[in-house]
């Protein structure tokens, strides 16, 4: 049997890997939930899977949760030093790291540092600090599993293969919502058109960074750590179907790839139970019923955010850092209708600029980045007009 923590329990990968649980209860038992407000959906949890530890970011959720059950049975922690105290359970195998943005960083590194193995959804940490999170899993022994569609793809695709044949990968991307939009038309987008993802159901922040082509710049930066490597090896390609999840390309012309119906409880149970693999019973692939599959180059001049990733990864070490922290600043803005949909990469973009190059040798250094990047971000869109 094996013990899990998931980090981010209540959001949509959370609720995916539950449901994983729940249909192998003789192969895992939850000993850990954390989630950052969401008091009565992680009270469900409780009840259903009975951790034995339970974190809350919100200190107010983490108050109304303890007043709801029996806090002699579950213990209930709050804050990011709950997170982290949860992260690094000691009877905990494996951590499921799919906290939403930066706020993922120090739990992660906590599991980590306290030698669990790391099953990852969460793009943050290894975008923000990527060589730093691979020194840490190196020098305690760690595996970081990927669970992000794609990551899992290049992952599964490298299986029985010599990395050092490897000529390239390439992440595939759906487009978003507004892929076939005219440029004119995405002047005018509302939070409502950017969350209505075509194949995925996901939550609010990866969404809208799905439909401005960050989550795509996002996962450039993360494949470069994860499988260490230069981002000239990393391309990228729209594939609207999000059938095929990503491919690698070998030196002799091979081309490997991994497809299956767009569905997170995949990715999910191939971490948590590798190298087995685990009867979910899917809809069959019907190839023919599809029909075709089609791609496409990115155009990074109508979504100038996956080529600002690769900037990023081109220039001083805590530019992907600049990058993460002022999109989830310019994201936040959008969704709360303070600044318009094109205005989040310019405020990327602007901050970027801003940037003076730093020491990044430590968690600290990397977390000032990210403190300093949110401060700029905030007041570069204070410069930008209401959102016609």
């Amino acid at each position: 049997m094996k013990r899990i923590v998931i980090l981010g329990s209540t959001g949509s990968i959370g609720a995916s890997t539950l449901d994983v649980v729940s249909k192998f209860p003789d192969r895992f038992q939850v000993v850990g939930l954390a989630a950052r407000s969401n008091a009565q959906i992680l009270e469900d949890q409780i009840r259903t899977f009975q951790p034995k530890v339970v974190a809350l970011s919100c200190p107010d959720a983490a108050k109304r949760l303890r007043a709801r059950i029996d806090t002699k049975q579950i213990e209930v922690l709050d804050g990011e030093p709950g997170l982290c105290e949860v992260a690094s359970l000691p009877e905990c195998d494996l951590v499921i790291s799919a906290i939403v943005g930066g706020a993922g960083l120090k739990p992660t590194l906590s599991a980590i540092q306290a030698g669990r193995q790391v099953a990852l959804a969460n793009k943050e940490p290894m975008v923000m600090a990527g060589q730093l999170m691979q020194q840490e899993a190196q020098k305690h022994g760690v595996t970081i599993f990927p669970i992000d569609s794609e990551h899992s793809a290049i992952f599964q695709s490298m299986e029985g293969h010599r990395k050092v044949d490897i000529r390239r990968v390439v992440l595939t991307a759906s487009g978003g919502p507004f892929w076939d939009w005219p440029d004119t038309d995405l002047e005018h987008v509302k939070p409502e058109q950017a969350l209505k993802h075509p194949n995925w159901k996901m939550g609010d922040k990866i969404t809208t960074d799905s439909a401005t082509l960050m989550n795509k710049g996002l996962e450039v930066i993360e494949a470069r750590w994860l499988f260490d490597l230069p981002a000239e090896q990393i391309d990228v390609v729209i594939h609207r179907e999000s059938i095929i999840h990503s491919l690698v390309e070998y030196c002799d012309g091979s081309v490997i790839s991994q497809l299956g119906h767009p569905d997170m409880r995949t990715p999910i149970s191939y971490a948590m139970n590798y190298p087995e693999r685990v009867p979910l019973l899917p809809p069959l692939l019907d190839l023919g019923k599809i029909g075709k599959l089609t791609f496409f180059p990115p155009d990074t001049e109508k979504f100038p955010c996956l080529q600002l990733a690769y900037d990023a990864l081109a220039g001083e070490a805590g530019l992907p850092a600049t990058l993460n922290a002022a999109n989830e600043m310019a994201v936040r803005a959008f969704l709360n209708n303070q600044i318009a949909f094109l205005d989040i990469p310019k405020v990327i973009q602007e901050t970027m600029l801003t940037y003076s190059p730093s020491p990044l040798s430590t968690i600290e250094d990397v977390l000032d980045v990210d403190q300093w990047a949110r401060r700029t971000a905030e007041e570069i869109m204070k410069t930008c007009g209401a959102p016609v």
